[in-house]
């Protein structure tokens, strides 16, 4: 294949400057740290995990619960709020800043990804977008979320479901695409539509 038929040239991507947000060397020592005092901590040590990632520059509040087995690519660009769960084997892809309000629910296998690539450009130019995961919304086993994605607050999102476009506050969505599919009840009362 000549130059010209290439429709990525991967020797020639670049990594914009500061795109981590931290060293070469603060990366390396998280992932260390990740793979071993994080990753070996005994389930109920969620005080010690989340001191290690503020360790680290995330924003994690009281009383957050996250799992040895969750996956933070940059902690420092990531925010948990109070009492909020990350399950079992959840990604936080965090090349843009995730922030997961308080009372939220991440359960287990779930993939949030807040960066991609330029597939139009040879280069394959990376990019990074927030996710914003709002208050009481809860998002079901295995669901992944896209770049630029807002989940609403008390919204639930359906197992397995693939969210490429935000969601509003108070509704049921489940699919691939997410689909808004009804109102988010609490009892016997609608909690937004």
């Amino acid at each position: 294949m000549t130059d010209l038929e290439a429709v990525q040239k991967l020797n020639e991507f670049r990594l914009p400057p500061g795109f981590r947000g931290r060293s070469a060397v603060v990366v390396q020592l998280w992932w260390m740290v990740q793979g071993t005092l994080f990753g070996l901590s005994p389930q109920f040590m969620y005080g010690w995990r989340r001191w290690l990632l503020r360790l680290f520059g995330a924003r994690v509040d009281a009383g957050a619960i996250i799992r040895p087995t969750v996956r933070i690519t940059y902690p420092w660009k990531v925010i948990i709020g109070e009492r909020a769960w990350i399950g079992d084997d959840v990604v936080l892809y965090s090349l843009g800043l995730i922030t997961i309000g308080a009372h939220a629910v991440v359960s287990q296998r779930s993939y949030l990804c807040t960066g991609g690539h330029d597939y139009t450009r040879p280069t394959f130019d990376i990019y990074a977008e927030p996710i914003v995961i709002g208050p009481q919304a809860w998002l079901a086993t295995d669901v992944f979320v896209a770049p630029g994605v807002v989940i609403g607050e008390e919204t639930v999102v359906g197992a397995r479901s693939s969210v490429f476009k935000s969601l509003p506050a108070g509704v049921v969505a489940r699919g691939s695409p997410a689909k808004v599919v009804g109102a988010r009840k609490r009892d016997d009362r609608v909690v937004s539509a």
